[in-house]
């Protein structure tokens, strides 16, 4: 079995010293497996799951060991008023004691109403298994041939066998459907959501148009539309948007949409190529974000006519890379080579999973997919 240090690591260890932390991402994806591991760089450390009776007592009562260098409080978001318990407790708290917070992705949901906890903690969001963070386990083809079979949450990503990455995506988007999304709809809705659910699997990587998809589902495109953002929540699957100057167009405009668990994408070795180049990127630029601060967002380019290229890495409003993503085609893409005559200032690249040699053409980098998505930050 594999063993890796998660790539947030250092950096969680790191912003404890400083202030309280907080770490979302989706179930299963090792937040609880990441603080315990945490837990081991400090002599004394309690952890706590809200979940656990016991646990919660201990929790509400505030009865942890004065003397622990380490709290980790887990699923707290499931407490009445966790965000005011938080601030007091943390306010409270023995200078030399340090906070750690664990969630789901509804606890990113919920943090962002209610009470404030502005300058008392460092955000990170967790991501599943990326081609970077397997950099020195695996080479980069062979990183991309699993993560496309099998996904990237740890314990399928980890078996190295598809028969129990079945068995484990079965039981994860079935408890996700009856638990997590029956705390955002109502029952009657989960029919419709579960509907939704197995149609955006065979739309990924193309614009998905509400109206079409609530013609199919006979409700309206705003149900869609609040579907959708539902299972954005709860980390099932992400929009990438089209790039535009002009931010409120481009909200309005036709997403893309991918699954944070490439392996539950149906058979297409393109798509799926697609769907763990995205994964990669989101965690790219969520990486940068949490730990620098600095604002970039995953785009797509589309014009009225029809020109596309796959990703675009963008910050302040322009087009930094302009990605494009091929199994074997090492001929520039039509659309990239429109886009990139339009901005000659950002990076254009093409990456190619089966790729002989590397090559520039009309200001085009045509590069092996595994080796230039083992180069990013996370």
């Amino acid at each position: 079995m594999v063993v890796m240090e998660r790539y947030l690591y250092q950096d969680i260890l790191r912003d404890l010293k400083k202030k309280m932390v907080i770490l979302t991402g989706p179930r299963q994806v090792g937040k609880t497996w990441l603080a315990k591991e945490l837990m081991k760089e400090f002599t004394n450390a309690q952890y706590l799951n809200y979940d656990n009776v016991r646990d919660a007592l201990i929790i509400q009562n505030q009865t942890w060991s004065n003397n622990a260098e380490l709290i980790v409080l887990d699923e707290i978001h499931k407490m009445k008023g966790w965000k005011g318990f938080l601030k007091g407790v943390y306010d409270s708290k023995p200078e030399s004691q340090s906070i750690l917070v664990t969630g789901s992705a509804r606890m990113e949901t919920f943090r962002q109403a209610g009470e404030s906890l502005a300058g008392r903690y460092f955000s990170y969001r967790l991501n599943p298994v990326s081609v970077k963070e397997l950099a020195g386990i695996t080479n980069p083809d062979e990183a991309i041939k699993q993560l496309n079979t099998l996904g990237g949450f740890p314990e399928p990503f980890l078996s190295g066998s598809i028969k129990d990455a079945v068995r484990w995506r079965s039981q994860y988007y079935t408890d996700l459907v009856r638990e997590d999304i029956l705390e955002f709809g109502k029952v009657a809705e989960i029919k419709a959501i579960r509907l939704l659910l197995e149609m955006l699997r065979g739309r990924v990587g193309s614009p998905v148009s509400y109206t079409s998809l609530a013609t199919d589902l006979q409700i309206s495109p705003n149900t869609v539309k609040r579907y959708i953002e539902i299972l954005q929540s709860l980390c099932i699957i992400f929009c990438v948007r089209p790039f535009h100057t002009n931010i409120a167009r481009s909200i309005l405009k036709e997403p893309k949409i991918y699954f944070y668990d490439t392996g539950h994408i149906k058979d297409d070795d393109g798509i799926r190529l697609e769907n763990t180049v995205a994964v990669c990127l989101l965690k790219h630029v969520q990486y940068i974000h949490d730990t620098s601060g600095q604002e970039l967002t995953l785009n797509y380019l589309r014009t009225k006519d029809g020109r596309e290229v796959d990703f675009a890495i963008c910050s302040s409003n322009k087009i930094e890379t302009m990605i494009e993503v091929k199994l074997s085609d090492n001929k520039p893409s039509s659309g990239l080579m429109y886009f990139k005559g339009k901005d000659s200032e950002a990076d254009a690249v093409q990456l190619v999973y089966n790729l002989r040699q590397e090559e520039s053409k009309n200001s085009i980098s045509i590069l092996k997919a595994g080796k230039w998505l083992s180069g990013l930050a996370a």
